[in-house]
């Protein structure tokens, strides 16, 4: 489910991944049954993204299975 008001961009999204609205996601990788909560944002703050995820050489944020990401 992908609420009509995110903004996802140059991203894969896996199955069951969960949306919230207001939410921005670019630059990317949601593995499966990922929610991501209304308002939250991937890939715009990389210092803040660093401390949650994994980052790749090439700058994509990595989310992984079952992860829930708070705004």
């Amino acid at each position: 489910q992908i609420h009509p008001s995110a903004l996802i961009q140059d991203s894969v999204i896996m199955p069951s991944v969960r949306v919230g609205s207001n939410s921005i996601i670019r630059n990317a990788i949601l593995d499966k049954s990922v929610v991501i909560e209304p308002g939250a944002q991937i890939g715009i703050d990389h210092e803040r993204d660093k401390s949650r995820f994994t980052i790749s050489a090439g700058g994509i944020v990595v989310v992984g299975k079952g992860e829930i990401v708070t705004a």
